[in-house]
């Protein structure tokens, strides 16, 4: 068996299942170069709550075992799971000392479609309790942007994004209620993709927030993305078709009263839709009609939802920003303003906005700002805390209460050094359409795949 010289960390999830088929490497060594980095450099960032070194290695192991290896998309790559979702032997934080629940004995099924696929868990990535607010600590720790540890990499699934962004793994697992794949992934400048509703199987908190919350994936390139994504589809990855002259429709509008993009972001657009038309896409300024009334029901929605994942826990042990949060969707819930007519009015509305090839896709800003401090932002008040994330995330929300499938993708480099990105959204069932888009941009304006500086290498065993 022919053994890379060098550590496997840094190689795209392409890379590594394509060497470990082949049997120019192994998935034992794969996850051991990958442990290795976790232990030397996970200090920095604090990406991970967990990490299952013996475990890992063990599964990796018997994927090296398995007689079928050659069929295995993901033989032997390194992801990271949210720590909201179950992993076999370990308990479900959700963010929260509160939350916590026992040790499971069963994967979640987005987690069993990722080892079935021969993936190897090395561990879960820390969120904000119950994943409520876009930006990622907690008493234990501050998790950081591998671009500058001073900033945030954005919530809720910041650990696996900063994961990612740091080479400590190829891709990971998140997902999104109101941008919380997006966010983090524009954060960090990576890929990040929140399916349609329905796509890949759910199961989050009580209730999949009404609907809106989609697992989905983390990754570097958009082929990696792509992979990750058939993946949780249970589908067998196949090539994506280039797209041809696609009807773009263009807004800086945000979707909140008052919060407008930044020059970084506004530069960020406009350098995507100089490629798109370069490629021969259509571009047109177009805004959604965001109703008035469509923050109010998103909010309300937020509290609500938020409200029954911290049903029966002990309030005590919550932070003060989340029983503030939860006391509103209690609430809102008490008052009646939680109602599916609303989020199926809103769908239909973006149905007829698309309209019958009326445009194709939307791309937006993914971010209205930089990304805020790396802060204890969980001691501070949720007023705070509501202002900081309306500011600088308001573009993700309303496809989530649509259902719609989003993709962020970065395209360049504000001035301060962090990554600008864009959001492309489209109507149900585009979630491939969106890929290859994105991979039409990479193409023409490759980005840098990992946060400057990183991966770092550790040390490789002996």
């Amino acid at each position: 068996m022919l053994q890379r010289s060098t550590t496997w960390v840094g190689a795209t999830a392409k890379e590594i299942a394509r060497a470990v088929r082949r049997g120019d490497t192994s998935a034992t060594a794969v996850v051991a170069d990958h442990l290795d980095s976790i232990r030397a450099y996970d200090r920095i960032v604090g990406a991970f709550r967990e990490v299952r070194a013996g475990a890992a290695i063990a599964e990796a192991e018997i994927v090296d075992d398995q007689p079928g290896l050659g069929n295995l998309a993901l033989a032997g790559v390194p992801v990271a799971v949210k720590e909201n979702v179950a992993v076999a032997g370990l308990p479900t934080w959700s963010g929260s000392a509160a939350a916590r629940g026992p040790v499971v004995d069963r994967d979640h099924e987005v987690v069993r479609r990722l080892r079935g696929a021969g993936a190897v868990v090395v561990g879960v990535t820390r969120m904000p309790e119950l994943g409520i607010f876009a930006t990622t600590d907690d008493r234990e720790a501050i998790t950081r942007n591998p671009w500058r540890t001073d900033r945030t990499p954005g919530g809720s699934s910041g650990g696996s994004a900063a994961a990612v962004a740091a080479g400590l793994v190829p891709i990971a697992h998140g997902n999104d209620g109101l941008g919380s794949i997006r966010i983090p992934a524009a954060c960090c400048g990576i890929v990040g993709l929140k399916p349609g509703r329905g796509v890949v199987p759910a199961g989050i908190g009580v209730n999949d927030w009404y609907g809106l919350a989609e697992n989905g994936i983390l990754a570097t390139t958009v082929a990696d993305a792509h992979l990750g994504y058939a993946v949780l589809c249970g589908r067998a990855p196949r090539a994506l078709t280039e797209p041809g002259p696609l009807r773009v429709a263009v807004s800086l509008r945000s979707p909140v009263t008052g919060v407008f993009p930044d020059a970084g972001a506004r530069k960020g657009l406009s350098d995507a839709v100089r490629l798109l038309l370069a490629h021969g896409h259509g571009a047109v300024r177009a805004d959604p009609g965001y109703p008035p009334a469509l923050a109010a029901r998103v909010l309300a929605t937020w509290f609500a939802a938020a409200s029954l994942d911290a049903a029966g826990l002990d309030r005590a042990a919550l932070q003060p920003r989340t029983r503030r949060h939860m006391a509103l969707g209690e609430a809102a819930l008490r008052r009646g303003l939680v109602r599916e007519d609303d989020r199926a009015a809103w769908r239909e509305n973006c149905r007829n906005w698309f309209g019958d090839g009326r445009y194709d896709v939307l791309v937006t800003p993914a971010l209205a700002t930089a990304p805020p401090a790396a802060d204890r932002w969980s001691a501070r008040s949720w007023a705070a805390n509501m202002l900081v994330n309306t500011r600088y995330a308001p573009y993700e929300a309303p496809w989530n209460f649509a259902g719609f499938p989003g993709l962020v993708i970065p395209v360049g480099v504000r001035p301060d050094g962090l990554p600008v990105a864009v959001q492309l959204v489209g109507p149900p069932g585009s979630e491939l359409l969106l890929l290859a888009l994105a991979g039409q941009l990479e193409q023409a304006a490759p980005w840098r795949r990992h946060a400057p500086g990183w991966p770092r290498m550790a040390a490789r065993r002996r």
